[in-house]
């Protein structure tokens, strides 16, 4: 699971170059579900960009699917997003 993981993160580095990117492998929560039959992974995502400054979050959301468009459905069954701006960070 490693690799999808690497694969996952290093396409959102290229497309977001983000401040912050949390990336966890829930999938083990979730034997037994039909999509983890397909191979599909359940993955939850924290990810902090200027990409985001001024979108909604459903436009942040697309950005994120978009992205990882073609590893949806195959290396990804679930994705739960947390997508935010620099400007909502307290760091």
């Amino acid at each position: 699971m490693i690799d999808k993981m690497d694969r996952i993160r290093a396409r959102l580095d290229e497309t977001f170059s983000p401040r912050a990117c949390q990336l966890t492998d829930e999938s083990a929560l979730h034997a037994g579900h039909a999509g983890a039959a397909s191979g599909g992974g359940h993955f939850r995502l924290r990810l902090v960009s200027a990409s985001f400054e001024g979108q909604s979050r459903v436009t942040r959301h697309r950005l994120v699917y978009d992205c990882l468009r073609d590893m949806m459905h195959t290396d990804i069954h679930a994705l739960i997003i947390i997508a935010l701006a620099p400007s909502e960070v307290s760091e």
